[in-house]
């Protein structure tokens, strides 16, 4: 299993916010490629990037940041926020982002979607943030009818990599992650998935490796590390002994 330490960016700093919510960031630094070093000093062989601003606007908003985190990331780069277009995900590619995240255009333009999966396979992960069992989108700004499991199932054949899951009510909050909801989409999905929302300790990551052979790929976890409520060696080494290691 996979631990992806998160860095989230607004503004060029490192934040996180609770819930999804722009106005309720915290910042935690404002050298991400710095950050980035630390994550890789504690052993990190992957890293999960977020662009809010550009979740927002739809576009790229903080690749200046990017840019110095691929550079002095040795590990992989997983990069999410606003990115929309064939020009946007080539770019990133190019840069040497490792993975991309789509949420918003899986739901409003799920061919896309599929084109990106085919011309780069392995390279692209479909975003389920979920509100209640409903896909949210825009930032998590706007909630759709869709249910997660509706929403996982139209790319089960289209060349994903993964899907990453996130409960929005407990993103950023210290709740714990939302195991049963996620061990139950990895169930029912032929695509590993990928944990996120609410990191709060060890215990999450131990009981999400227990579930390796059920398809969980990974977990993300931000909030946790930044707070010093989670060592990042000890959940790496944790993950590293779990079956169905990534």
């Amino acid at each position: 299993m996979i631990v992806f330490p998160a860095i989230d960016l607004k503004g060029g700093q490192v934040v996180r916010l609770a819930e999804g919510d722009m106005n309720r960031a915290t910042v935690y630094g404002d050298d991400p490629a710095a950050q980035a070093r630390l994550f890789a000093e504690a052993g990190a062989m992957h890293l999960h990037v977020v662009d809010l601003d550009g979740a927002f606007a739809g576009e790229a908003r903080n690749r200046e940041a990017v840019e110095s985190i691929v550079a002095d990331f040795p590990g992989h780069v997983q990069l999410g926020g606003g990115i929309r277009t064939p020009a946007a995900v080539e770019g990133w590619f190019d840069l040497g982002v490792s993975r991309i995240v789509i949420g918003t255009a899986a739901l409003t333009d799920p061919d896309f979607v599929k084109d990106m999966a085919r011309e780069y396979p392995g390279g692209i992960v479909v975003a389920v943030d979920a509100r209640d069992g409903m896909v949210a989108t825009a930032g998590w700004a706007d909630v759709s009818d869709v249910p997660i499991a509706d929403m996982a199932r139209r790319f089960e054949d289209a060349g994903v990599a993964s899907l990453l899951f996130t409960d929005i009510g407990r993103d950023g909050l210290l709740k714990g992650c939302n195991i049963d909801a996620t061990v139950e989409l990895a169930r029912g999905s032929s695509l590993p998935v990928i944990a996120s929302g609410g990191v709060k300790g060890i215990d999450d990551i131990r009981m999400l490796s227990l579930h390796a052979n059920d398809g969980i790929e990974g977990v993300i976890t931000g909030r946790a590390i930044y707070d010093g409520r989670l060592d990042l060696a000890a959940a790496l080494q944790i993950a590293a002994k779990s079956e169905g290691r990534g």
